[in-house]
């Protein structure tokens, strides 16, 4: 059991650290951000379809119920990566990133009052300390001008689409197997965005070369790679855990943006970032797998 968990938290922090990337290539994407979502989505879905035909063996039928709250998993998926994208042409990566991870607020709620989970001391201390560090991260980089406070409310917006992801995934994980689960759900995003795009009038082709390659290591590698990490996890640990440990991106994404993109890193931004590896390392300790 013991060697299990830790592999558990292995791929949950490989996966992050994967994730971080996503922020950076977005940024250096020339593109709106509903075409960038629309390829992400469906870039990915395409690359995970061969995975899932090679274990269609494992699937079955889903239940009502399941199907209903996997489509919904994806509405909450496609509107996640709508909105957080969007503040990114707003904000800075730090404060964007910092703002999406607010999540484990929303994922701590929903835990307790929907899904009717324990949270345990360790873990609402991972969560405050955590969060203590996303606000140290935040603090040193926000500035309350309109464009910067409206990029600052799409991601606020973005850590409540995907809490709400998180929070399904957790329930139907319990009973649906990963790619059956997030082959519906990544499509669906993925379909319903490149809609969006269509009836938005928003170009989906026309770009330098360069913005293909980064749309398809951004599907490849933070999507396909890193999303598919945290929902193979929901089997194993709760969503709340989930969110906590999502918030070492906000470490990875500032230190990328320092060397890329050449955007600040104050020193409470290092303070914030060893704040958010403590609580990760509550969260581990915990005692939240099943």
């Amino acid at each position: 059991m013991g060697s299990f968990r830790g592999r558990v938290y292995v791929v949950l922090l490989g996966g992050i650290c994967i994730i971080s990337f996503g922020s950076i290539l977005i940024k250096l994407i020339p593109a709106p951000a509903l075409t960038i979502a629309a390829y992400r989505l469906a870039l990915a879905t395409l690359l995970l379809a061969p995975f899932a035909w090679r274990r269609r063996a494992e699937w079955r039928p889903l239940s009502g119920r399941d199907l209903a709250l996997s489509l919904l998993s994806g509405v909450f998926l496609a509107l996640h990566f709508l909105t957080w994208i969007s503040s990114l042409k707003y904000t800075s990566v730090a404060s964007s990133v910092v703002l999406v991870s607010s999540s484990p607020i929303f994922v701590g709620l929903g835990t307790h009052f929907i899904l009717r989970e324990r949270l345990g001391a360790v873990l609402v201390s991972a969560v405050a300390v955590s969060l203590l560090g996303a606000l140290l991260i935040g603090y040193s980089d926000l500035s309350f001008g309109m464009e910067e406070l409206q990029g600052d409310l799409l991601a606020l917006a973005g850590a409540m689409m995907v809490s709400g992801y998180f929070l399904i995934g957790r329930y139907v994980r319990q009973r649906v197997g990963l790619f059956n689960y997030i082959f519906i759900v990544y499509g669906l995003a993925g379909l319903l965005l490149v809609l969006l795009a269509l009836v938005a009038r928003q170009p989906l082709s026309g770009y330098p070369g360069s913005a293909y390659l980064f749309l398809f290591l951004l599907a490849l590698g933070p999507q396909a790679l890193g999303h598919s990490s945290l929902n193979w996890a929901l089997r194993y640990v709760s969503a709340a855990t989930i969110a906590v440990v999502t918030l070492g991106e906000p470490v990875g994404a500032a230190i990328l943006a320092y060397f890329i993109l050449h955007e600040g890193l104050t020193p409470l931004k290092l303070c914030g970032g060893l704040l958010i590896l403590g609580g990760i390392y509550l969260a581990s300790r915990a005692g939240v797998m099943e």
